[in-house]
């Protein structure tokens, strides 16, 4: 049994962890912190986990991480930096959920600001990276959006000349902070464009693909879920030699052997609410190509896939605790 810590377990992406850590039949959750509720029972903060934890927060000291196997730091952007060396000096494997160590130094430093402690990390996206994700000690989880966008178009990679992600997602993707813009009369009956030209989650996309991205993220008045519509514009070369029988082809072997992609020829979010899932569906117009795909935002999109990562990085097989159908309606 493998022991598992928590650093920041009470928002939402931790509390995914440990709904999802639940039903993981080699692994132990053994320490969770949490500054604001230190002190205080898992399921005083969580009742929707009463009779699962016997566990109190506690502070965020890495030596309350003694003797772990491996840790996530579920914390805001540029708070896992303060914990992660540490770790890693440790000898305890990490996979943070924040943005801290998914981009190179100098695109982090220009989209972020200052990284007091930058290190290189495995972009975690096992669909692509897993055999580098097996062998890392530090993994970067990838955000939310570029997981739904990069799986939707990756298979295309060598082909693709520009592309352009329009995303609607759920609102637990702004956290469990309330502000104006989750206030329930801004966006109940509303779908909400926000930093339609400068979302941060970009620079993810452009690393990953390494061609010309443009993205539009938007909100809708639901909690979980990310739709994706990906435009395709291919390069000249290769565009009238393809069509869509052979472009599914493509998606069919590259994701033959990724038990949580699954192709679909239509795409509901609700066929993948709860899941570690990412479905895809591919049509081809003789110009562009539409790759639609959706994930749930917390599992696939933040808590799931770090778990799926956890998995690989202490050797078991990815689907452990994970391999379980959404939940539908």
């Amino acid at each position: 049994m493998k022991r598992i810590g928590i650093i920041g377990g009470s928002g939402y992406t931790g509390s995914e962890l440990l709904r999802i850590l639940t039903a993981h039949p080699k692994v132990e959750v053994v320490a969770v912190t949490s500054r604001k509720y230190e002190g205080k029972s898992i399921d005083e903060v969580l009742p929707f986990l009463k009779g699962f934890y016997d566990l109190k927060f506690v502070d965020p000291d890495v030596r309350n991480f003694d003797g772990c196997d491996l840790v996530f730091t579920a914390v805001p952007h540029g708070e896992a930096m303060n914990y992660v060396p540490e770790l890693l000096d440790a000898g305890i494997k990490v996979v943070d959920l924040s943005a801290d160590y998914r981009l190179s130094r100098e695109v982090y430093e220009r989209v972020y600001g200052e990284h007091k402690a930058y290190l290189e990390a495995v972009y975690g996206l096992p669909e692509v990276h897993g055999e580098r994700v097996r062998k890392a000690e530090l993994v970067a989880n990838p955000g939310c959006y570029p997981t739904g966008c990069i799986l939707s178009v990756y298979p295309l990679k060598d082909f693709i000349e520009r592309v352009v992600f329009d995303c609607k997602s759920g609102i637990t993707g702004a956290g469990a902070k309330p502000s104006d813009f989750t206030h329930y009369p801004n966006l109940h009956e509303a779908i909400v464009p926000y930093k339609v030209t400068n979302h941060r989650h970009v620079y993810e996309m452009i690393q990953e693909l390494e061609c010309s991205v443009s993205f539009t993220p938007q909100v809708y008045p639901g909690s979980r879920g990310i739709l994706t519509v990906a435009h395709v514009f291919l390069k000249d070369e290769v565009k009238d030699n393809l069509n869509e029988k052979e472009i599914k082809k493509l998606y069919e072997k590259f994701y033959a052997e990724k038990p949580f992609v699954r192709l679909q020829e239509s795409i509901r979010l609700s066929w993948v609410r709860g899941s570690n899932f990412c479905d895809i569906s591919i049509k081809f117009d003789g110009e562009r190509i539409v790759a639609i795909s959706a994930i749930d935002n917390l599992v696939k999109g933040a808590s799931g896939q770090a778990i799926q990562n956890m998995n690989l990085m202490l050797g078991f097989d990815e689907r452990e605790g994970l391999f379980t159908p959404p939940l539908f309606p």
